[in-house]
């Protein structure tokens, strides 16, 4: 994996908890953790050996501004805390000011809540084999990019390290986790994507579909945690040039897939190239995205 300038010095203050295809996490103690955004890219769930530069502070920036917009749906798994207040080093603390977080930490849940308004990506490859997402029955004559009936739940299980995740049916997550926790998993899921779709609308951005992550607090009620709609949990079109019956030109990570579909690539480790100019442009539609959602420019760090 691309080297990391932070991570030989956070090793040596804090146990690795896990090292994630973007995230790696770090115990600050027996409630809190660390958990610091690479600029690493996973695209068909294997990681480029090539970062985005400045994407993990995008990330982490984006995730916390919609779990501040967010709160009142569902709670999450920021502390409070400060990464001042747990890293001691000046020049690390600058390193890590704009991409790390101090949260809870929890009991994750093994899935990933899905929702979609569109039909784009596997859901799409789906309906033009089955008619269906997920199981989920839709009309026939949909197009590619064709904004659903209604938002649908369409999660998957979490994949280990180098492989897909795959799409499971809601039966499946309460099989999982229990009737009572699905249909909350499912209806938190589904409110904060609507929230965030109003949000965007006004902002001139498509939400299409995105992906949560839960977990359990002590008390075993559920927090939503790891990131939230970000480019990398989500596909963002710019409502300008959104037309239906193509894949849209998209903010997030879509512009490396779609350069990596012009390949011969069977999506196995290792990752081919990726060329700077593909890298760079991915850069500034991150950017882009995070200036268009919250109306504000992206705080750069020196990491």
């Amino acid at each position: 994996m691309p080297s990391r300038p932070y991570h030989a010095r956070l090793v040596s203050a804090f146990p690795l908890i896990h090292q994630g295809k973007v995230r790696d996490s770090f115990a600050i103690d027996d409630k809190l953790m660390m958990i610091v955004a690479s600029d690493r890219l996973s695209a068909f769930d294997v990681v480029m050996d090539d970062p985005i530069p400045g994407k993990g502070e995008i990330l982490t920036q984006l995730a916390n501004f919609w779990f501040a917009k967010t709160g009142h749906i569902v709670p999450n798994h920021l502390s409070g805390v400060a990464v001042a207040e747990v890293i001691d080093d000046p020049a690390l603390r600058e390193v890590l000011e704009h991409r790390a977080v101090i949260v809870k930490r929890l009991k994750p849940l093994p899935l990933e809540a899905v929702v979609r308004g569109y039909l784009i990506g596997s859901g799409w490859k789906d309906y033009q084999a089955t008619g269906a997402v997920c199981g989920i029955e839709l009309p026939d004559g949909l197009r590619q990019a064709d904004r659903l009936p209604e938002v649908i739940f369409t999660p998957s299980s979490k994949a280990a390290a180098g492989q897909h995740d795959e799409n499971v049916n809601f039966a499946a997550v309460v099989d999982l986790v229990g009737q009572d926790l699905a249909e909350q998993i499912r209806d938190v899921s589904i409110a904060v994507y609507r929230f965030a779709v109003e949000h965007a609308a006004a902002r001139g951005i498509i939400i299409a579909d995105t992906k949560f992550e839960f977990g359990l607090d002590e008390n075993g009620s559920l927090v939503l945690m790891d990131e939230v709609l970000t480019p990398d949990s989500s596909r963002f079109w710019p409502e300008e040039s959104y037309a239906p019956g193509t894949s849209p030109p998209s903010y997030d990570k879509q512009f490396v897939r779609d350069y990596l579909e012009t390949l011969n690539w069977d999506k196995r480790p290792p990752p081919p190239p990726i060329p700077r100019e593909v890298t760079e442009a991915t850069a500034a539609k991150y950017r882009e995205a995070y200036e268009r959602l919250t109306g504000e420019a992206q705080d750069q760090g020196s990491g």
